[in-house]
């Protein structure tokens, strides 16, 4: 049997790398509850100025929130997201940060 040309030739010297340690501080979430309170011309606009989404996302959450009770409308650290949530608060919706 015939070898083929890959297997023939000696393997290529391969130089390992040192792992890189990376320090990932842990995420947290802004989750928005539903309540009787607000429309959702309200909270979209909320979600468009405070969270930066483009308008069919924020009318996803808007929806997700109406039908499901909640959702999760914005991701990063605990740190970026504090004045976020409490811009929403201050505009008179319910959030809250989660781990």
């Amino acid at each position: 049997m015939k070898k083929h040309p890959f297997f023939q030739n000696p393997a290529p010297e391969v130089e390992l790398l040192e792992k890189e340690e990376v320090a990932v501080s842990p995420q947290h979430a802004i989750i928005l509850y539903n309540d009787d309170v607000n429309t959702f011309e309200h909270v979209i606009e909320m979600l468009i100025t405070y969270c930066d989404h483009q308008p069919e996302q924020a009318e996803q959450c808007a929806y997700i929130v109406h039908y499901n009770g909640k959702c999760l409308v914005k991701n990063g650290s605990y740190d970026d997201l504090v004045p976020v949530c409490s811009a929403l608060l201050d505009q008179g919706l319910s959030a809250k940060i989660e781990a």
